[in-house]
């Protein structure tokens, strides 16, 4: 083996890697978040959970991927520890899904048929076809569907290049030497493990162990105790992701942890107690792609069947490894922004839906606020009033901690639906925000109202709860469509926001004619517009949040001002809506001395 086979074998390592993250980043792509939704809400049976953790894993090709997620779960309060560990068992059987792929590379026949199997002969046309999508597709799954034939062709490629470089060392004696050591348990358990722990990737380096096969020289005594110790190693990913994350987050990685470790045990005392007596025949025999699936496979499927009616007694270890203060126990409630993991930055799909859900919260919290400060225009309470400044806090909070999240998910390789409802959710918590401040003006100008004893006419009352009746009802109705990301119910917020800029005009005008007959004094005017005001910044508030809505379903990239501006001239929906609001929002009519 020359320098050029190590430069072969080091470039076969560098494709086969790339290709693997390649496939499994356009997997995730596709499931668009949904998988990892699944394994988040559905984990309530052991069972279910053990074949939701091998599904997802299989769907992604990394079991260090659910495991970090299964974690960020944990640390989020979203998942208990029990749940944790049975995902992390099925988690183990589905990374065997890479194996059985390579292992397609080792079918031997003069069958045409049989060789079409092989990925080296149909690898090339994956390629082609990929890139085809990719470079001539306009349409978004198309392009993340050639990346995954494009990964994969590049994965088994990888394959072939590091089972050609090292093929030239199964002439050379040392290296045969070499595994033979390697047929110790222990040593060969350490190599393994320290493999898997340097890559982070049990499917990898099970992967190069399957391409040194190719030289004959690797036997299935050395080859088995490799295995075992990779799935040891793959463990330090998850180890690493729990670092500062809460006393459960980490005791779901220990459950990961010693999961690998017993199962190792056991299947190793128990194998090698039988080879001792039965001697296996195979032991001595070249191993190869398939023989390693095999193997890996009956381990992971074992040591699940083995620990799974001990799920628990994995729980209580983790718990005894981490414990709770004895003065103190660490309270693990969940609070507002433990979805904003940093974990799941990589899964955007995930995140996405994480940051989807607190918006959809902060929404709630603000309109919350501005509902109660209209109850204050009429019934003031300090204590209420206090209540309003600490929901607008409250909102605050969730402004800084989304958008610094949502930062650090837009330099991630999102999805198109993910990037716009993304761009939807940077705009609208600027919104929402807002709103809450509004509010808390209001409950001000309420205050004022109470303290110095001003009491509006009859006549502006019954303008102001017209006007309230109105802004409840775009509140409302904005807040349910950005839930729900409904487009009629979006629609309808503009027809209302023009009536109630329509309303404003006709209430100040009305105010002025108080003013210059006495019945309305200047102080009082002063709040009163401050009211008026803060009402019409409330809707107009809800009118960004609805058109921000259009622009994400109908998939334009449009001036909301010139959008608008073409609404109202042209459409004539909107004009009958526009006319059925005005008519249900219709000020009173008063006589000329009562104004």
């Amino acid at each position: 083996m020359d320098i050029f086979n190590v430069l072969n074998l080091i470039g076969g390592l560098a494709l086969f890697l790339y290709g693997m993250s390649l496939l499994g980043d356009s997997l995730e792509k596709l499931s668009g978040g949904k998988l990892e939704g699944i394994l988040e809400k559905l984990t309530a049976k052991p069972i279910m959970a053990v074949l939701l953790g091998t599904g997802v894993t299989a769907a992604i090709q990394s079991s260090s991927a659910t495991t970090v997620m299964v974690v960020g779960f944990v640390n989020s309060g979203i998942m208990k520890l029990r749940q944790a560990v049975y995902i992390i068992m099925g988690a183990n059987i589905g990374t065997t899904a890479t194996s059985w792929i390579l292992s397609l590379s080792g079918l031997e026949s003069d069958n045409v048929f049989v060789q079409l199997l092989k990925p080296s002969s149909f690898s090339p046309l994956l390629a082609f076809l990929g890139m085809i999508f990719i470079m001539f597709s306009k349409k978004e799954k198309k392009h993340t569907l050639g990346g995954l034939l494009l990964g994969f062709a590049i994965l088994m490629t990888g394959m072939d290049a590091m089972s050609g470089a090292v093929e030239p060392l199964k002439d050379v004696p040392g290296f045969a030497e070499l595994f033979t050591m390697f047929s110790n348990p222990i040593l060969g358990m350490l190599l393994g493990a320290v493999l898997t722990a340097i890559i982070q990737s049990s499917s990898a380096s099970v992967g190069i162990l399957q391409a040194l096969c190719a030289t004959g020289a690797v036997s299935y005594s050395a080859a088995i105790p490799i295995i075992m110790g990779q799935n040891i190693g793959t463990c330090v990913t998850a180890m690493i992701s729990s670092i500062g994350a809460k006393k459960n987050a980490k005791r779901a990685a220990f459950v990961h942890l010693y999961f690998n470790i017993i199962g190792t045990i056991l299947f190793m005392t128990i194998f090698y107690l039988f080879h001792a007596f039965i001697r296996f025949d195979f032991m001595n025999e070249p191993a190869n792609a398939a023989g390693i699936a095999v193997v890996h496979t009956t381990f992971n499927v074992t040591a699940t069947l083995l620990l799974f009616p001990f799920g628990s007694v994995l729980e209580k270890l983790a718990c005894l490894t981490i414990r709770d203060k004895k003065d103190s126990k660490e309270k693990e409630n969940k609070n507002e922004f433990e979805l904003l993991d940093d974990r799941f930055l990589d899964v955007p799909g995930l995140a996405t839906a994480h940051c989807k859900e607190l918006t959809v919260k902060m929404s709630e919290l603000a309109k919350d606020a501005v509902f109660r400060s209209l109850d204050l225009l009429f019934h003031y309470d300090k204590e209420k009033a206090e209540e309003i400044v600490s929901l607008e806090n409250k909102v605050d909070a969730y402004e800084d901690m989304l958008g610094a999240y949502m930062v650090k998910l837009s330099s991630k390789s999102l999805s198109k639906e993910d990037s716009k409802t993304l761009s939807i959710l940077l705009h609208s918590i600027g919104d929402f925000e807002r709103l809450s401040d509004h509010a808390v003006n209001i409950s001000e100008a309420a205050k004022e109202i109470y303290d110095k004893h001003l009491v509006f006419s009859e006549a502006a009352i019954a303008e102001i709860k017209i006007y309230i009746h109105a802004l409840q009802d775009i509140v409302n109705i904005s807040s349910e469509a950005f839930e729900k990301e409904d487009l009629a119910l979006a629609a309808k917020v503009e027809p209302m926001e023009e009536v109630i800029n329509s309303l404003n005009i006709e209430v100040k005008k009305r105010h002025i004619n108080r003013l210059r007959k006495g019945v309305c004094t200047i102080e009082l005017g002063f709040v009163f517009s401050d009211i008026t005001t803060n009402f019409e910044r409330i809707a107009d508030h809800c009118s960004n949040v609805a058109v921000s809505i259009v622009q994400r379903k109908n998939d334009e990239a449009f001036e909301s001002h010139v959008y608008l501006d073409k609404l109202k001239e042209e459409n004539e929906v909107f004009q009958q809506k526009f006319e059925k609001y005005k008519e249900r929002y219709a000020l009173p009519h008063f006589d000329s001395e009562d104004l």
